[in-house]
């Protein structure tokens, strides 16, 4: 491993999904149906556990296209409940399908979930100046009211914890600690 300071990144996968992607914007819509759906899959797990199964995960949901999402049926249902590669937790599957159905809703009503989700920041990430991990807050009145939008539509697993994590994860937040490298190299002092 080499010397860089990260805010996290134990284990080479983690450091790589720290470097390159964390707090990094994604305006991406499949990128970001992709994010919404890991996060929720994440809920009681360790990141790097869904991190490790991302692969496998792709491959199960149709390299996480939202159409072809929203239209699984019980037998798709049964095939990833069978898939040892993915978290295969019923209630969260089906959040998948539900999620898929509704993110198509918002595309349709705004043009895509990127002009949705990114009005919330102003289409401007927020940069958060912490110099320690546990400084670093758990949600915000933003995601909480994410959360309670999103959730008045009917998605599934998008508590404001789960939103402030998926927030950070495409960029809407950028929390690298103020030692990491990447914070020093964005330069946002």
């Amino acid at each position: 491993m080499d010397e860089k300071i990260r805010c996290f990144g134990s284990t080479p996968l983690y450091a790589a999904y720290h470097d390159n992607e964390w707090g990094r914007p994604v305006h991406d819509d499949d990128k970001l149906f992709e994010m919404l759906i890991l996060e929720g899959a994440q809920a009681g797990l360790s990141w790097e556990t869904v991190l490790k199964k991302r692969d496998a995960y792709r491959v199960a949901f149709d390299g996480f296209d939202p159409k072809k999402v929203a239209l699984y049926d019980d037998t798709k249902i049964e095939e990833l409940m069978a898939n040892a590669g993915i978290i295969r937790n019923r209630l969260k599957i089906n959040s998948a399908i539900t999620n898929a159905q509704l993110f198509l809703n918002l595309v349709e009503q705004h043009g895509s979930f990127d002009k949705y989700i990114w009005s919330y920041v102003n289409n401007t990430p927020i940069i958060g100046h912490w110099e320690k991990y546990e400084d670093m807050p758990l949600t915000t009145p933003i995601s909480d009211r994410i959360s309670k939008d999103l959730k008045k539509m009917g998605f599934k697993f998008v508590g404001s914890t789960i939103i402030y994590s998926f927030m950070q994860a495409v960029g809407m937040v950028s929390d690298h600690l103020t030692k990491c490298f990447v914070y020093k190299e964005s330069k946002y002092d």
